[in-house]
C-alpha cells in the first residue's frame, strides 16, 4: 500500500501591526491559495499573525482584544478546505498570552501559549503576556504536530515536551528581527532541536519592516539530517514542504532552496526593506532627502531609489560658502544617474540672516574656534583643533544671491566663527528640507551614521531633522562596504564620492579626521563599547590608545541625549541605538 503524503505550506508574509481585520483578511486569502495553488492540507502563519508584532501597548486596550476574538470567529466560520495555523494574542481569566491555534473545519482545534516570553534586546514580552504551561499536540490526518512559538525553539525544553508529548513534527511561530548574520544562527539552532528530538521542525518567520525593525522571513523546514526546504530573505513567499506518512513514520520530500545572501548584502536589502514599509505603512507619498555629495547621502538616495523608485524620490542640494564645487558635481551627477528630481538651494542668504539677526546676541562672547560636532557643552564639537584659535575673524563674504533682483548682501563682521555657526548652516538646511516635506508630503530622511550618532557628531534639528534614519545603525566602515556592494553591477554612487575624505564641509577645509579618529580606529571601539558592552579597560587591554578610549567612551555616554531625540532608523547590527540600547541621559556612572 503506497505511503500517503500531507503537503504542508509556509505562510512567510507582511504584516500590518493593528491591522486586525485586514491581517485576517490576508490569512483567508493565504488560505485560498495555498488550498488551491498548492494543495496544502494545512498552512503555517508567523507569530501574532493577527496583530502583527510587536503590537506593543496596543495590547493593553480592551477594544483590540475584541476585535482579535472577533476576526478569530471570523477566520474559523469562513476557513474552509485546509487548516491554518495563526499566532494571535489570547485572554482568558483575566490573563493575556501570546498563542498559536489550529483552525480547521470551522472549529479552533487547538491552542497552544508562548511558554518562554524574551525581556531582552527590542522584546519586551512579559510587560504584556504570561507564560503558557505545558505542551500543545494535535492530530491531523493521522499525523502529530507540536506547536512552538519563537523563543521556545531557543531553548531545550519546550521542543522536548512536545517530543515527549507524541509530536512527530513541530510547527515554530515566529517573528525573529534581523541583524546581520543572524540566518545562520537560526539554522543552526534549529537544526540542534530537530536532532535532540528526532523530528522535523517547520520553521515559519514574519517578513517586512515595523519602526526600527525588520524581519527578514528566510523561512524553512529542517530535519535532523538537515534542510528541506528554504524561503528567500526579504520576501513574501508561498511554499509547500511535502511529508510522507507511512509505516516507518514520517518522511520529508525535499522542497525548493533559496540562495543564501552575504552578510553586506542581507544588510543591504535590510535597510531597502526598512525604508519601503516605514514609508509606505505610514502613508507617505514619498521621500525627500539632502545630498551633500557625500558618501552617507549617497547612500541613501541609493537605498531610497531601491526601495521606493525614482518617482517617489526628491533630493535637494543646498551648498555653504564651504561647499566645494566637486561636491556639487558628484550629488548633480548621482542624481542624474538615479533618474530622481533634484534642485539646488543655496543656504547663504538664510545663513547671513541668522547671523544679521544674532549679531547683537553674539557680540563679545567668546568663541570656540572647535571641529564639528559632539559634547553636550560644545552640542556638535567632538575636539578642538590642533590649529590656535583665530579671534576677531571676519565671515567671509556671501555669495550673490540666485534669487533674481537680489543684490549680494552686506559684509558683517562678527565674533569668530566656531561650532554655533556651523550648527546654524546644518539647521538652516533642516528648516528648507522640512518646509519641503510639509508641502509635498514627502518624508525627510536623515542620512548620519551609526559612528556619527555613537559620539554626537551630529546637529540636532539639523542634520538629526527628519523622520527616519536608514543608516542610524550602520556603522561608517559598513556604509562604504554597501556603498561598494551597490556600485557592483551598476555605479549609482560616483567613484570620487567613495574615495573622498568625509567631510561635513562647515568651515574652511574640513574634514571629519579634524574631529574623529579615523573610522578604521573609532568604529572598532564603538561596537566593543556600544555592541558588546565591553569596559573600558577590557578595550584597552586590546592595543588601543588608552586617552582615545576614554575619549570616545564619554562621548558615547554623554550624547545620548542628543539619540534620545532623532528619528528612528532600520535595526541591522546586535545592539542599536533606542529601543535595543535603553541608557539613561542623566547618570553618574
Amino acid at each position: 500500500m503506497p505511503a500517503k503524503t500531507m503537503k504542508i505550506a509556509l505562510a512567510q508574509c507582511n504584516l500590518l501591526v493593528g491591522d486586525v481585520e485586514g491581517n485576517a483578511a490576508r490569512v483567508l486569502d493565504w488560505a485560498q491559495r495555498a488550498r488551491d495553488g498548492l494543495g496544502a492540507r494545512i498552512l503555517v502563519f508567523p507569530e501574532l499573525t493577527l496583530t502583527g508584532y510587536p503590537p506593543e501597548d496596543l495590547l493593553l486596550r480592551p477594544e483590540f482584544q475584541r476585535r482579535v476574538d472577533r476576526a478569530m470567529t471570523k477566520l474559523c466560520r469562513e476557513v474552509e478546505g485546509i487548516a491554518v495555523v495563526i499566532g494571535y494574542p489570547r485572554e482568558r481569566e483575566g490573563l493575556r498570552y501570546n498563542a498559536a491555534g489550529l483552525i480547521d473545519k470551522g472549529k479552533l482545534v487547538a491552542e497552544y501559549f508562548k511558554s518562554l516570553l524574551p525581556n531582552y534586546s527590542v522584546f519586551d514580552e512579559k510587560r504584556y503576556f504570561e507564560p503558557g504551561q505545558g505542551p500543545a499536540v494535535l492530530e491531523l490526518d493521522g499525523v502529530r504536530f507540536g506547536l512552538t512559538i519563537c523563543e521556545d525553539i531557543w531553548y531545550r525544553e519546550p521542543a522536548q515536551r512536545a517530543a515527549q508529548a507524541g509530536a512527530q513534527i513541530l510547527l515554530n511561530l515566529n517573528a525573529s528581527p534581523f541583524h546581520a548574520g543572524k540566518a545562520p544562527e537560526r539554522e543552526s539552532l534549529v537544526q540542534k532541536r530537530a536532532q535532540e528530538n528526532n523530528l522535523p521542525i517547520v520553521y515559519v518567520n514574519l517578513m517586512g519592516g515595523q519602526d526600527e525593525l525588520v524581519f527578514d522571513g528566510g523561512s524553512f523546514v529542517m530535519a535532523p539530517d538537515g534542510l528541506k526546504l528554504s524561503l528567500s530573505h526579504f520576501e513574501e513567499s508561498l511554499a509547500c514542504v511535502e511529508c510522507e506518512i507511512g509505516g516507518a513514520g514520517l518522511a520529508l520530500r525535499p522542497g525548493p532552496r533559496a540562495e543564501p545572501l552575504d552578510e553586506v548584502e542581507s544588510v543591504y536589502r535590510a535597510l531597502v526593506l526598512g525604508i519601503r514599509d516605514y514609508v509606505l505603512k505610514n502613508g507617505f507619498k514619498g521621500v525627500v532627502l539632502g545630498l551633500s555629495g557625500g558618501i552617507d547621502s549617497a547612500l541613501t538616495l541609493a537605498l531610497a531609489v531601491d526601495a521606493l523608485g525614482a518617482d517617489r524620490v526628491e533630493v535637494v542640494l543646498m551648498p555653504s560658502r564651504y561647499t566645494a564645487e566637486m561636491s556639487n558635481q558628484d550629488a548633480a551627477e548621482q542624481a542624474r544617474r538615479q533618474g530622481v528630481q533634484y534642485r539646488t538651494i543655496p543656504i547663504a542668504p538664510a545663513f547671513d540672516a541668522f547671523l544679521g539677526m544674532l549679531a547683537e546676541e553674539f557680540r563679545g562672547l567668546p568663541s570656540d574656534h572647535g571641529a564639528r560636532r559632539a559634547t553636550p557643552e560644545d552640542e556638535n564639537v567632538a575636539s578642538p583643533p590642533s590649529t590656535p584659535l583665530r579671534t576677531g575673524l571676519i565671515v567671509p563674504p556671501p555669495q550673490p544671491s540666485p534669487v533674481k533682483g537680489e543684490g549680494a548682501m552686506e559684509l558683517r563682521v562678527f565674533q569668530a566663527n566656531d561650532v554655533t555657526e556651523e550648527n546654524i548652516q546644518a539647521r538652516c538646511r533642516g528648516i528648507i528640507l522640512m518646509a519641503i516635506s510639509n508641502k509635498s508630503g514627502r518624508m525627510l530622511l536623515t542620512t548620519g551614521n551609526k559612528s556619527e550618532m555613537s559620539v554626537g557628531y551630529a546637529t540636532l534639528y539639523g542634520d538629526m531633522a527628519g523622520g527616519f534614519a536608514p543608516l542610524k545603525d550602520v556603522p561608517k566602515l559598513l556604509v562604504y562596504r554597501l556603498a561598494e556592494w551597490r556600485n557592483r553591477a551598476e555605479e549609482v554612487i560616483p567613484r570620487r564620492v567613495i574615495d573622498r575624505p568625509p567631510s561635513a564641509e562647515l568651515r574652511p577645509d574640513q574634514k571629519d579626521s579634524d574631529s574623529l579618529p579615523p573610522y578604521e580606529v573609532l568604529d572598532p571601539i564603538l561596537q566593543r563599547y556600544v555592541e558588546q558592552d565591553r569596559s573600558l579597560e577590557e578595550i584597552i587591554a586590546e592595543g588601543f590608545d588608552p586617552d582615545l578610549v576614554r575619549r570616545v567612551v564619554r562621548l558615547v555616554d554623554r550624547n545620548e541625549y542628543k539619540r534620545r531625540q532623532s528619528p528612528p532608523g532600520v535595526k541591522i547590527t546586535r545592539r542599536a541605538f533606542g529601543r535595543d540600547r535603553r541608557y539613561p541621559i542623566t547618570h553618574g556612572f
